[in-house]
């Protein structure tokens, strides 16, 4: 968009009205300058011959000829009027003058005319565009004039289909666009990617430091990351503003939905598919036919939407999402690219992993085989499409993954037995207590994780996902040893995912009210030694560990402490933000030192996203 020319025209002219090329022509081709002027405000001033005497007394005050009608164009019948301040108290006459014509020209007139163009706006269309077309053709020109400008763009925001005639001169000049309705600018865009771009832009980097604040915000032990329900978030700002500005446009819709896969590709960031999705069922919500309509995600987003608000998938809809994944027509393959992003969302992989765990723990206590239910295939099929997103995306080679049967087969019979030993040592702590019974529980239920559990999480993203999942279900219980089994192996999940933000997130709030745990040095060298510490070279698990000993420090050993801090302190390569975040745990660490420990942290409730997943009943199961 290029400025404006210092010097441009007003349009008057146009309408018949003399204006700024008029007045150059007459003074560079006049013999006397100051009658030309004198003959041009009295032909185009205020035609009422009761004020005109009173101009010269303006001039003698100062106050110029275009401030004064400009006064007169403002003012309203009940403002205190206020023309050279110090002229309004001096005369009388000038009051009643100004008071007069501003209740002929007070701004409610305007105000009744766009009125009138916004009810016309809304009657048959073939009327309606031909009188607004009128309308504009006589309008227009004086666009630039700020007091008409506003009826104009009342114009234009009811016209339909306006001419590229109008659009260029909106877009060449910097101040008209900025004063443009987004009615407006939807028409645009559709044919300015570019500058859609721009606009959109701003926005996109808003929602991820929004997402980014509330994963690292360490204040934050309340308003979790997956805490807000799917009808609350895509209630955000960014994703309402995003919607109104695609309206209806299946192209702008098109377009940020090619901004969102180019970004996820750049950057890798999931973030960006979860604002895929909440975007889609925004328009959803505000029955945006024209769009949710045409894509064919809709149904599949809308019924995966339900589940997570409900936190359940019954059989209904395991039948509904089974039936979208199997019905992709030859030739519409390039659908499971969308699908896969919608599945990649951390609010969808945090809902299949928990729901499986849940099931999982079903299959336990009824002494059901995992491979049997066809609900937790499906919830597996559908974590590894999700989980696929990115490779598929940029290799463009859109083919659902297969399942690793031995996933099923190995892994999760491994995985199960971890959670029968954790209800073992359950049941047995309940018990009376007995020297004998305690060694051998011990010995049975509390040694190192089964091979197969290790060899899985290296191999597959599913399996390094449940394993994720199941330390957060042994952190919600608070179940020490469990805890320590799991992530004693858990760097050794594939592609890292294990450091991903989502998980570090709920795994330190998790552990904050754990604080007791980590006066004993096993518990840290598991936590540190072996999980932390392996992730270092990421940032993020820096910002993470900072969170961790804001509140966990004046519980730790003195010399575990200082090696902690020693190697999360930031270097040059970090941001502002983790420097000042690591000078004021120092500060805070020197603060307990001098006065004594801290008061214990009041224990937060971690509701369990499991707790609110009914039991599969017999209709639930397969």
């Amino acid at each position: 968009m290029s400025v404006p020319p210092k010097f441009v025209g007003t349009g008057l002219e146009e309408v018949n009205i003399p204006g700024q090329a008029y007045l150059r022509e007459a003074l560079t081709s006049c013999t006397d300058p100051l009658k030309a002027i004198e003959s041009f405000q009295l032909e185009n001033g205020v035609l009422l011959p009761s004020l005109r005497p009173m101009l010269p007394l303006l001039d003698l005050h100062g106050v110029r000829r275009l401030d004064f009608h400009t006064s007169l164009m403002e003012v309203s019948g009940t403002d205190c009027v206020s023309v050279g301040g110090h002229v309004n108290k001096r005369s009388g006459l000038v009051e009643q003058a100004v008071d007069f014509v501003g209740a002929i020209l007070r701004e409610e007139l305007r105000e009744k005319l766009i009125t009138h163009i916004n009810e016309l706006g809304q009657k048959d269309p073939r009327e309606r565009d031909k009188k607004l077309k009128e309308l504009l053709v006589k309008s227009f020109p004086v666009v630039r004039v700020k007091a008409l400008r506003p009826v104009v763009m009342a114009i234009l925001r009811n016209t339909q289909h306006i001419d590229d005639k109008y659009l260029r001169i909106l877009v060449r000049d910097r101040e008209l666009y900025s004063d443009t309705d987004t009615e407006v600018k939807r028409q645009i865009w559709r044919d300015n990617q570019s500058l859609f771009g721009d606009e959109v832009s701003p926005l996109l980097s808003q929602y991820i430091r929004e997402k980014e604040h509330v994963l690292f915000d360490h204040t934050n032990l309340n308003n979790l990351f997956f805490h807000p329900s799917p009808k609350v978030r895509r209630h955000g700002e960014v994703v309402q503003k995003l919607a109104n500005m695609i309206g209806q446009s299946v192209k702008l819709y098109d377009m940020v939905l090619q901004f969102l896969r180019t970004l996820f590709l750049r950057t890798r960031n999931v973030h960006y598919c979860t604002l895929r999705a909440e975007l889609l069922m925004a328009l959803h919500d505000l029955e945006v036919q024209e769009i949710i309509s045409v894509d064919p995600c809709h149904k599949f987003t809308w019924c995966l939407d339900a589940c997570i608000r409900e936190k359940n998938v019954d059989i209904k809809r395991s039948r509904e999402l089974q039936g979208f994944l199997d019905n992709i027509k030859r030739g519409q393959e390039q659908v499971l690219g969308d699908l896969s992003m919608t599945l990649c969302d951390p609010y969808a992989i945090n809902f299949l992993a928990t729901s499986a765990i849940k099931i999982l723990q079903h299959l336990i206590n009824n002494e059901g085989l995992p491979r049997d239910n066809t609900i937790l295939i499906l919830l597996l099929r559908m974590l590894a499409l999700g989980l696929s997103a990115w490779v598929m995306i940029d290799s463009q080679d859109f083919k659902e993954p297969k399942l690793d049967c031995q996933v099923v087969t190995k892994f999760l019979p491994a995985l199960m037995s971890l959670m029968v030993d954790d209800q073992c040592r359950s049941l047995h702590s309940k018990l009376p207590p007995d020297e004998r019974e305690s060694a051998l529980c011990t010995i049975e239920h509390s040694g190192p994780a089964p091979d197969a559990v290790e060899a899985y999480i290296q191999e597959s993203s599913v399996a390094s996902i449940l394993a994720m999942y199941y330390t957060l279900h042994t952190a919600r219980l608070k179940d020490r040893v469990g805890i320590l089994r799991v992530l004693a192996i858990l760097s050794a999940c594939k592609d890292d995912r294990s450091y991903e933000d989502p998980f570090l997130h709920s795994l330190i709030a998790l552990l904050i009210p754990m604080a007791d745990e980590f006066q004993t040095e096993d518990f840290c060298t598991t936590l540190f030694d072996e999980f932390l510490f392996a992730g270092l070279t990421r940032d993020n698990v820096i910002r993470h560990m900072l969170k961790l000993l804001w509140y966990v420090h004046s519980k730790l050993p003195t010399g575990r402490l200082a090696t902690l801090t020693k190697a999360i302190q930031p270097t040059a390569g970090h941001n502002e933000t983790v420097h000042k975040l690591y000078e004021s745990l120092q500060d805070r660490i020197g603060a307990t030192i001098h006065e004594g420990p801290m008061p214990e942290q009041q224990e937060v409730d971690f509701d369990s996203p499991l707790k609110s997943v009914p039991t599969p009943g017999p209709a639930y199961m397969q």
